[in-house]
C-alpha cells in the first residue's frame, strides 16, 4: 500500500511541475524545455577593472572681487546682484558659490528652468551642483594626455572615457587580443574593456573634515550597578567574548549579582557612547605601516560589512566602520579615519589591502581632493605578483586580527539593530587598543596608559577607562 501511495504522490508532483513550466512559458512568451531548467544559465560578467589615476589639470581660478572691480572701472558703474522675483519658482541655494570665481549666490541664477544648471553673472561660468568639481579641474588620459569625455552619469559618480583611437593604452589592449577575441570584439565590443576609464565620485563627503563632538545623552552615574559590577560585566562580555546571557549567568553564579541579559546590553551600549570619542580622537603614536580588510557581521538577520584599518607595527585599530554595503564610500570613510589620526600626511603613505577594487576607487576619490597615497593590493592566496609577495605579511596581520575579533563576536550570534553592532565593535576596539596585552609587543598593550597599567585587575581598568573618556568629553566640550 505504501509503495503505491508514494508512486501516486510522485505522479502528482510531476504533473504540478509540468503545469508550472507551462505557465512560465506563457509568461515568457516562448516554450520552455524541461531539460533546460536542470542546468542554470551562466553568463560571465566582466569584472571591474580600475585604471591608473588620470592627469588632473587645475585651471586658473578667478576672484569675483577683482572681476567686479574691473567691471566697474570699465563701465563706470558696479555690477548689480541679481534681482529675484518674490514668487520665483527656481531659487538658488544661499550656500552655493561659483566654482570658478567663488561669487556668492546673489550673483547666480538658475539657467535652465530649475533643472540643476546655474550660471554666474560675474564670470559667465555655467555649472551643475553635482559636477562643480569638473569646473575646477580637467581630467586627461595618463597615456595620451587627451581630455577625457564624460559618457555616463550615475547616482554617485560620473564615468569618463578616453576616446582617442591612437591612445597607446587602447592600441596595446587591441594587440593583446587573440584572433577569436578580435572576432568577438567586432560582434560585442561591450564585453571587452579596451579604453581608459575614470570615475569621478560625487559623494557628499569632505576628506579630513573635522566632525563635531557630540556628548552622549547617557549618565553612567545613574546606573543601578556599582562601577565594579559594570567593570565585571564588560570584562565578561568584551574581554572573554561571552554572550549577554552567558554574562548575566556568570554574574549570578559567580558574584551573586542578579541582572538580565538585556541589562548587559544596555550597559554595553551606554559605555560605548562614552568611549567612542575617546577611542577615535586619542593621539596615537603610529608607525606608518597601515593595512585594511573587511569582515562580516550579522545585523537584523542580514550580513553587514565591518571595515578595519590597522597599524601593523603598533597593533592599533584605527578604523572600524560597520556598513550594510561593501562599497566605495565605506572604503573612503575607513581610510579617512586613518588620515585624521596622522599629524601630517607623509609622502610615502600607503595602505595594504586585498584585491577589492573599491580601495583603488577610494584612492582616486582622495586624489581628486589633493590627497595622494599608494594602495598595495595583495591578491589571492599565493604570491603571483611582486606586490603580493612583498606585502603579504602585512595582509596576514590584519587577517589574524579578524580571527581574533570573530572569536569574541561569534557568541553574540548577530545583533538586532545596527546600534548594537557599533557598540560591540567600539568596546572591542577599546579593549584591543588599551587593555589587551599583545604577544607581538612582548605582553604590552598597544597603547600604554600609565593610569591603567597600575591598576590591579581588569574591572578596575574598565572603570578607569570610562572615567578618562568622560573627562575627555568634558575637556573637549569646554
Amino acid at each position: 500500500m505504501l509503495p503505491q501511495l508514494l508512486a501516486y504522490l510522485l505522479e502528482i508532483i510531476k504533473t504540478q511541475y509540468q503545469i508550472i513550466v507551462y505557465l512560465m512559458g506563457v509568461i515568457v512568451g516562448k516554450s520552455l524545455n524541461l531539460e533546460d531548467l536542470d542546468e542554470p544559465i551562466q553568463k560571465p560578467y566582466r569584472k571591474l577593472q580600475v585604471d591608473d589615476l588620470p592627469i588632473i589639470d587645475v585651471p586658473e581660478t578667478l576672484d569675483y572681487r577683482k572681476l567686479l572691480a574691473d567691471y566697474e572701472a570699465q563701465h563706470g558703474r558696479p555690477l548689480r546682484p541679481i534681482q529675484r522675483r518674490a514668487n520665483a519658482k527656481h531659487r538658488v541655494p544661499d550656500s552655493l558659490t561659483c566654482p570658478r570665481c567663488q561669487a556668492p549666490s546673489s550673483y547666480l541664477y538658475a539657467n535652465n528652468g530649475g533643472k540643476g544648471q546655474y550660471q554666474c553673472k560675474v564670470c559667465q561660468c555655467r555649472f551643475n551642483h553635482r559636477n562643480r568639481f569638473t569646473k575646477q579641474a580637467v581630467f586627461r588620459c595618463p597615456h595620451c594626455k587627451k581630455t577625457l569625455e564624460k559618457i555616463k552619469e550615475r547616482k554617485e559618480y560620473n564615468i569618463y572615457k578616453c576616446k582617442n583611437n591612437a591612445c597607446p593604452f587602447y592600441q596595446a589592449n587591441l594587440r593583446r587580443m587573440t584572433k577569436k577575441e578580435r572576432q568577438q570584439f567586432q560582434q560585442d565590443p561591450q564585453a571587452f574593456k579596451v579604453r581608459y576609464l575614470f570615475r569621478e565620485f560625487l559623494f557628499d563627503f569632505l576628506p579630513l573634515a573635522s566632525s563635531s563632538l557630540i556628548k552622549p545623552k547617557v549618565d553612567l552615574s545613574r546606573l543601578a550597578a556599582s562601577p565594579h559590577v559594570l567593570g565585571l560585566v564588560l570584562t565578561y562580555y568584551v574581554n572573554f567574548g561571552m554572550s549577554s546571557r552567558e554574562t548575566a549567568a556568570a554574574m549570578k553564579d559567580i558574584h551573586g549579582v542578579s541582572i538580565s541579559h538585556q541589562t548587559v546590553l544596555n550597559y554595553a551600549n551606554s559605555v560605548a557612547l562614552w568611549i567612542k570619542p575617546f577611542v577615535d580622537r586619542f593621539p596615537y603614536e603610529l608607525s606608518g605601516s597601515f593595512c585594511g580588510d573587511e569582515t562580516y557581521i550579522r545585523v537584523k538577520g542580514r550580513w553587514h560589512y565591518l571595515f578595519f584599518m590597522f597599524d601593523a607595527v603598533k597593533k592599533i585599530v584605527l578604523s572600524y566602520r560597520v556598513s550594510p554595503k561593501r562599497d566605495t564610500l565605506s572604503a573612503i570613510q575607513a581610510i579617512d579615519d586613518v588620515l585624521r589620526k596622522l599629524p601630517s600626511l607623509p609622502d610615502d603613505l600607503s595602505f595594504v589591502v586585498d584585491g577589492n577594487p573599491i580601495y583603488r576607487l577610494a584612492q582616486h576619490f582622495f586624489a581628486q581632493h589633493g590627497i595622494s597615497f599608494d594602495v598595495r593590493q595583495v591578491i589571492g592566496l599565493t604570491n603571483e605578483d611582486p606586490v603580493s609577495e612583498e606585502f603579504r605579511p602585512l595582509k596576514q596581520i590584519i587577517e589574524r586580527f579578524n580571527r581574533t575579533f570573530k572569536g569574541n563576536y561569534r557568541p553574540t550570534h548577530g545583533f538586532g539593530a545596527e546600534e548594537g553592532s557599533v557598540s560591540f565593535v567600539t568596546l572591542f576596539v577599546a579593549y584591543f587598543n588599551f587593555l589587551r596585552p599583545h604577544s607581538a609587543l612582548e605582553g604590552r598593550v598597544p597603547v600604554v596608559i600609565p593610569e591603567l597599567a597600575d591598576l590591579p585587575h581588569m574591572p578596575a581598568r574598565w572603570t578607569k577607562l570610562i572615567a578618562m573618556a568622560q573627562a575627555f568629553l568634558q575637556q573637549e566640550a569646554a
